[in-house]
């Protein structure tokens, strides 16, 4: 059977989590992550959805799953 007891030097990571304030706990949860062609340009509009989808199909790689096809 497992031995269930935990070293106490185990949980220091987990108190000194639980001390920060909730505000650090969002701040920290959120990462930027750099999405190429759609955060190379402040904003984008468009006339249609139409127009929105084509140009999706024309300028993002596909793994970012903008591409309906």
């Amino acid at each position: 059977m497992k031995n269930l007891e935990h070293d106490p030097e185990d949980w220091a990571d987990f108190e000194a989590a639980a001390r920060r304030p909730i505000e650090q706990h969002i701040s920290n949860s959120f990462l930027h992550t750099y999405k190429p062609v759609l955060d190379d340009a402040e904003y984008r509009s468009f006339d249609t959805m139409e127009d929105y989808r084509r140009w999706c199909k024309e300028n993002l790689p596909a793994w970012l799953g903008y591409n309906r096809d």
